[in-house]
């Protein structure tokens, strides 16, 4: 957080290349915008920026009604999706000369450039710009090297061939670039690829493997899915079903969908031989959200495990490796804190859907689970691994 003094000194200077203004969350679009500029850090400055909500562009007090409900808007305006790759903002009250003020301060992110709504804004002087084709490419330059995450490091081996290009071109691109950007386009694949960080140093990076590969298995040996459906409330107990789920992740959540609808319970009438569905034992919904989540936030280092879901009789077990991460604890685990292993592959998979808003899958399997009158998900928290158990309504 900033010093008092230097907000201070900062509203005083009025609005400048590191300071938006804006009297309310009315202007959320032109917020948005800022914040998403400001995380592109065009100058290569490394400073960010701030925006002051309750100002108008003179530094006078606009006022702020409810400071608690426009912070909590604005954090959820952060975490959405809607900007991505997801800006570092902390957000805060502070009193300056007597008024509330919430400010958000956005750091220069690590891997620019940063969209809204797939489109690139930069700031210029006091003013929000879409970037051009020559200041995307410097941002796309400007990328650090040194302490990319696992996903956004070059696949030792990989090649453009290890794509599936068409999906690429006809169901990626067009949900993470605005329509009017791609039509006035005139980039390569290639350019498209790198533009959106599925390639580090001109070759398939290992997120880009995992959500656009053929095979990504044949790069990342624990890149696949193990699914066991057991006759029983023990591992030894006689199998009942068993499929090895691989290809790229959006393969893999697709083929999980349909498993998981099929294996939910359906009652059989023995005498006349029909099937109905009746109130399953579990909720599809909330096993989608946390296998999910075990697929986008499980560590795919220095190991060969497969995320494992084993369906007992009377449960659901979902182990994923990899401890928990970064700011995630297990006093706020599911609570809405969010950090990422494996930012570029929480992207795609917002990007296509299978996310639609960062830090919300537990909540929303609890939720599910709490209307099937499920008990609450266990969850056990490891060095190496996390796993939680689904327990069958009663």
């Amino acid at each position: 957080m900033l010093p008092d003094q230097e907000l201070l000194n900062l509203k005083r200077g009025g609005e400048s290349e590191q300071l938006e203004m804006k009297p309310s969350t009315a202007q959320g679009d032109s917020i948005r915008r800022a914040v998403c500029a400001f995380a592109n850090d065009l100058l290569g400055q490394g400073n960010g920026g701030v925006v002051l909500i309750g100002l108008h562009s003179d530094g006078s007090s606009a006022g702020i009604e409810d400071v608690d409900r426009a912070q909590r808007l604005l954090s959820d305006w952060v975490h959405s999706g809607m900007i991505l790759p997801l800006p570092d903002v902390e957000i805060y009250c502070r009193d300056l000369e007597d008024f509330p003020v919430i400010v958000l301060e956005v750091r220069a992110h690590a891997n620019p450039p940063v969209r809204y709504k797939g489109q690139v804004w930069v700031r210029i002087g006091t003013s929000i710009h879409r970037c051009t084709p020559e200041q995307e490419h410097r941002l796309v330059e400007r990328r650090r090297g040194g302490d990319r995450p696992f996903d956004g490091r070059p696949t030792q081996g990989a090649s453009m061939a290890d794509f599936d290009l068409d999906y690429f071109e006809l169901e990626y691109l067009p949900n993470a670039v605005a329509s009017d950007v791609l039509e006035s386009s005139q980039r390569t694949m290639h350019e498209q690829l790198r533009a959106l960080r599925l390639l580090t140093e001109g070759v398939p990076n290992n997120g880009g493997v995992l959500v656009l590969g053929h095979d990504p298995a044949a790069h990342i040996p624990g890149a696949y899915l193990q699914f066991l459906r057991i006759d029983g409330k023990e591992l030894g107990d006689p199998i009942k079903d068993e499929k090895n789920l691989s290809g790229s992740l959006p393969r893999v959540m697709a083929q999980l969908d349909g498993l998981l609808d099929i294996h939910v319970l359906v009652a059989v009438d023995i005498e006349s031989g029909s099937r109905e569905r009746r109130h399953p034992d579990y909720p599809v919904v909330a096993l989608q959200q946390l296998a999910r989540n075990a697929l986008i936030h499980r560590s795919y280092e220095a190991t060969h495990a497969p995320v494992r879901i084993y369906w007992f009789n009377d449960r659901i077990e979902i182990h994923n490796p990899g401890g928990l991460y970064g700011q995630v604890t297990r006093e706020n685990f599911g609570q809405g804190a969010t950090d990422y292993r494996n930012p570029l592959i929480a992207e795609a998979m917002h990007v296509l859907g299978y996310v639609q808003r960062f830090g919300y899958g537990v909540p929303l399997a609890r939720r599910h689970l709490r209307d099937y009158n499920n008990p609450e998900p266990e969850f056990l928290f490891e060095p190496t691994y996390v796993a939680v158990t689904v327990r069958a309504a009663g």
